[in-house]
Formats: C-alpha cells, structure tokens, sequence
C-alpha cells in the first residue's frame, strides 16, 4: 500500500457517528444532508427508467439531454456576459457525484510534487484528494472573529499563492463555517492566479444554499461565484452536486464546468474512474432540473428558516460563540470553556445527550475547538429540540 494511503485519516464524523449507531434516540445533525427525501417525481423519473430497460453504458460525459439541461440551468442562474446555454453545453461533464468530480479535477491537474493550496476550514476530501494523487498541500486558514464571524484574510491567501502553486482549491459558500466570498475577493483571487498560472478548482456546491441578508430567494438566486467574472477558457474547474440544493444526496450526481478545451481529456478520465455515471440516476436528475425553478426556492427558505431557529436558540445559551452563516447548510459554533477537543466532546454529547454533531477539528486545525450542527431539517421544532437537549446537558 502506498505509505500516502496509509496515512490518511478515517472520516471523524464517521467516528462520531459509530459511537450512536444502535441509538435510536439520538438526534442526528452530523451528516451535510437534508431529513427530506428526494421528491418522488425524482424517484419516479429513475423508476421509469429502469423499467424501460435503461440499465445500459451512457456517454462518458453524460446523457446529452441532460448535459443541455444543465447548461440550460447554469445559463439561467449564471446570466453574466449573455451567455446562452448553448455556450455552456460543450463545457459540462457529468459526475458520479460531487466528489468524483473534485478528484476528477484533481487527477486532470494535479501531479506528484506539485504545491496545491487549500483554504481551510474545509471539507477533509477537498485536503486529501490532491494528497492522494502525491502533491504538496499548503493551507491557508480562515479565522473567526469574537462572534463567530469567519473571514479569510485576503492579503494572506494572494501570498501563499506563486508562480510554483499548480492549483488552488476553495470551498464557497463553505462547508463547515457558511464563509462566503464576495464578486471583490473573487475577481482578485482571479486576477492573482491569472498571473502565477495557477489553476483553481472551485468548489460551489453550495452555491443555492445562500441568504443574503434582506433577499428572497429568487428562482435563480446563487451565491457569488468565479463563473460570473472568468472567461471560458480561465483555469477554472468549479464542481457542482445534486446532493444539497436538489435533496439527491444518495443518488451521487454531480457535474463540472470546464474551460472547453479541457472537456474531452475529462471524458477520458471519467472512462478510467467510472465510466460513466447510470443513467436511470441521470433521468432522476433530468426530472429535478425541469422542476427547480418551482422547488429550490422553498428548499431554500426552509433552510433559511432552520438556520434562524436554530441560530436564535444556540446564542441564547451562555458562552455559545457562533454567527449567521451566509450560505451553505451548518452553523459553526464553539462552546466556551470545553477546551479544543471537539472529537471527544462530539462523542460525549451522543453519549450523554443524545446529540449527533460534527467535530470541527474533521475540517482542519482551524475548526479545532468548534462543533458543526446541520440545520437542513422539515421541522424546526427538531432543531430546538436539540437544543433543548445541549441546554440540559450544560444544566443551564
């Protein structure tokens, strides 16, 4: 085995999810995904499907209906510079999954020796997968302020990046903490990699899950993102899911948008990984797209909804530091005077309390000390009721 895979660290989440398994009375927020299931006319799509018989290879890149349906979808939420969904076809690679996706990125950039940086707190993949493929991997962290604030310090990112960094990865709206670039930061991380010949994989799954402050969510409302400012042919990879914003987290789905010079290569790695993704998955996926203009924009005032509730209830507690997450589907908050090891309280509050969080630390040193509590829930009663439960277990 090689000595990189060896090292690589299990999911502590997991770990903290192992210690309830066979707790049916534990409240379970530690998993980044929705209690709702998919909607039936998704399933109901896949069901026909396969009835038809459709259990057979599909293009490397996807269906081409769906791959037209995407790029319909991005030319909608993604109107800069008048681009039509034709200009988006030739750029779209489907998936089997956000986190192929990333490593397909990965695998298509990265090689062995080359400086990748990561901004960090984040998703453990997005560290490992250039890791894996036997790259340096530096990281830039986050901070938060005396609110629970996170801000990324500008300056200091634009500095670790030179002309010897192959690559950039950058998770916005950002799992765990909901930090959220704005256009500014953007068009100068952009610009600054434009110059280095950097390349930046942007991971904008999260991009629907956004709730900017005196906003509705429109029926194409989206976070910033590096699409908006880069031409086609940037060196720009930015991955997309099914997972979050389309409640598809079991069905792996997910798709990239490639500068069009990059997309064959693309396709022969899916061939290599996959193959291709199924197809009676894709139909599913063809069905939530004809529908999201009518469906994500009440997902995302529930979410809304959710992250208020529980949020409103957290800070009422002493000593709970924690802030409005602007995007994505977790508040990041930190208990004051239970130390920095997240992993050990995480599991103590399953066994005690029979709260499922995730420790912050699975996202780095700079969640070190910080627990993540995933408010995408039906009910908001559920979610204070776990803080119900974390009241009586700090006996306040």
């Amino acid at each position: 085995m090689r000595s990189v895979v060896a090292a690589l660290e299990e999911s502590r989440i997991r770990e903290v999810a192992n210690a309830g398994l066979g707790r049916p009375d534990v409240l379970r927020f530690w998993f980044g995904e929705s209690d709702e299931v998919t909607p039936e006319v998704v399933r109901a799509a896949a069901i026909a499907s396969l009835q038809a018989g459709e259990t057979f290879y599909a293009h490397n890149l996807g269906l081409p209906e769906l791959r037209e349906a995407i790029a319909a979808y991005m030319a909608h939420t993604h109107p800069a510079q008048s681009r039509q969904a034709a200009d988006w076809f030739g750029r779209i690679a489907v998936t089997s999954g956000g986190v192929n996706g990333l490593m397909l990125a990965a695998q298509a950039l990265v090689d062995a020796g080359d400086e990748v940086v990561v901004v960090e707190p984040a998703w453990p993949n997005l560290v490992a997968q250039p890791r894996i493929l036997g790259a340096r991997v530096r990281t830039v962290s986050l901070a938060p302020d005396a609110y629970g604030h996170w801000r990324l310090d500008l300056s200091a990112l634009l500095g670790a990046i030179t002309p010897a960094t192959r690559l950039l990865v950058v998770n916005s709206p950002n799992n765990p903490t909901g930090w959220t670039l704005d256009a500014r930061e953007q068009a100068a991380i952009l610009a600054h990699c434009r110059g280095t010949g950097t390349w930046i994989v942007a991971d904008e799954v999260y991009e629907r899950l956004y709730y900017p402050d005196g906003e509705g969510a429109g029926d194409a409302a989206c976070a910033p993102s590096f699409l908006d400012l880069a031409q086609p042919e940037d060196r720009l990879i930015v991955a997309h899911s099914f997972s979050k914003s389309f409640l598809m987290t079991g069905w792996r789905l997910g798709w990239l948008v490639l500068p069009p010079s990059l997309t064959h290569a693309l396709g022969k790695l899916v061939e290599y990984n996959t193959s291709c993704a199924p197809v009676f998955v894709q139909r599913g996926a063809l069905a939530a797209l004809q529908q999201a203009h009518e469906r994500v924009p009440p997902l995302v005032a529930r979410f809304r909804q959710g992250r208020d509730t529980l949020l409103a209830a957290l800070t009422a507690l002493p000593g709970v530091q924690a802030a409005p997450p602007p995007g994505g589907m977790y508040v990041f908050f930190r208990l004051s005077g239970r130390g920095d090891d997240d992993l050990a309280l995480a599991k103590q509050l399953v066994r005690e309390a029979g709260l499922g969080l995730a420790p912050g630390s699975a996202f780095g040193d700079a969640g070190r000390g910080w627990l993540r509590w995933c408010f995408a829930s039906r009910d908001p009663a559920r979610l204070q009721q776990g803080v119900d439960r974390l009241r009586e277990w700090l006996r306040l």
